[in-house]
């Protein structure tokens, strides 16, 4: 079993004259895991993180990081000792990229000029370009900067992780990106973090535990993803979750069974194509085409019949779970989900009805094992 890394004790917090926002919250976080706090609006989650680095003082109860109490150590150094992501990512409009990926470590003491090395190698492990560090956040879309926010939180390799709903503002397609992105530099990283949310679904697919708050800073329960929507603890937690926890628990169950095709394919150089672009001298042909660039990475599809490339859905990874299979082949134009290797290139399509027949079977086995 992992260590306990940040450990509650009846912890409470209590505005004056109003509920608490947090009622004798008791529970230990493992170190190197994510910890998701999720519920409705006002029911203590985004409190209970900023406790933990004293951004909001507790009333009553401890909380301990690493064994030691937060309460011993002064704020500002406690922050410095913790990354922190917010909603909006929080950069200095005046800094670069570098330079704001750079501040937790320069206020360390560090160099400027290491600040900065450091700096240039996280962009690569947050997947932007080298050559963003010398733009200003203005610059940068919605999605390069929380990715910019999370190397800042990452600068000085700190144990902790704090993250306060850091891909809310962000459109539904950068929010999957940025949350399998997290997932990577989790399993590379191991860090202990605890990310907040409203949304049960980016819930179960990040966290390794999830607590779930009710209105009032009351802990309702706290489990690993399959275990809530297995089994609710309570009336409020089944609600929040919701009547299609059924299709959210596919996101355990592996696809290993589906079978992938192959695809009909039409190559191009480089990766320019983009929706819209017209294939000239392009033999129509009667099914759907994937179009692929020259290390098979997928870009799009051309519809039956016509030589115009229309976008494509999301991709399923070989070895992802159903839920991700059953995505990828519904928000594709073609019915087919596209299939990638790990180094993202084109490894066949899966089609609706094989994963729908899995789901059953996976329904089935499941029926039989209670």
């Amino acid at each position: 079993m992992a260590e306990a890394m940040i450990e509650f004790h009846d912890v409470t917090k209590q505005y004056q004259g109003g509920q608490p926002a947090v009622d004798r919250l008791s529970m230990s976080i493992s170190q190197g895991t994510i910890t998701v706090f999720v519920g409705p609006s006002g029911c203590g989650k985004t409190t209970s993180l900023r406790m933990i680095n004293r951004m909001v003082e507790p009333t009553s109860g401890s909380i301990t990081v690493d064994g030691k109490d937060v309460l011993s150590v002064p704020p500002a150094q406690l922050r410095r000792s913790m990354g922190y992501v917010m909603q909006s990512s929080g950069l200095m409009p005046h800094r670069t990229v570098l330079d704001n990926i750079a501040t937790v470590p320069r206020l360390n003491g560090v160099p400027r000029q290491a600040a900065r090395k450091r700096a240039a190698e996280l962009l690569d492990v947050v997947g932007l370009a080298s050559t963003l560090g010398r733009r200003y956040p203005a610059q940068l879309s919605g999605g390069q900067q929380q990715r910019v926010g999370v190397a800042r939180a990452l600068a000085a390799d700190p144990p902790v992780l704090l993250m306060d709903e850091p891909f809310s503002a962000v459109d539904p397609v950068v929010r999957d990106e940025l949350q399998q992105e997290l997932l990577r530099l989790q399993r590379d990283l191991a860090k202990t973090i605890v990310f907040v949310t409203h949304d049960i679904d980016e819930a179960t697919i990040l966290g390794d535990k999830v607590a779930v708050f009710a209105v009032g800073g009351v802990l309702a329960q706290y489990a690993t993803p399959e275990e809530i929507l297995r089994s609710p603890a309570n009336d409020f937690v089944a609600s929040f979750v919701g009547r299609d926890r059924g299709f959210r628990h596919l996101g355990f169950s592996p696809a290993d069974a589906v079978a992938i095709h192959p695809a009909d394919v039409v190559t191009v150089d480089g990766s320019q194509a983009s929706p819209g672009h017209l294939f000239r001298g392009l033999p129509p042909s009667g099914t759907w085409r994937l179009v692929i660039d020259a290390r098979r990475r997928p870009l799009g599809w051309v519809p039956p019949g016509a030589s115009g490339m229309v976008a494509g859905g999301s991709l399923f990874s070989k070895g992802d779970s159903l839920r991700r299979a059953l995505d990828a082949a519904l928000s594709s134009p073609s019915g087919l989900g596209v299939a990638v290797d790990p180094d993202g290139a084109l490894a066949g399509v899966v089609k609706a009805p094989d994963v729908l027949q899995a789901i059953e079977s996976e329904r089935q086995r499941r029926e039989a094992a209670l």
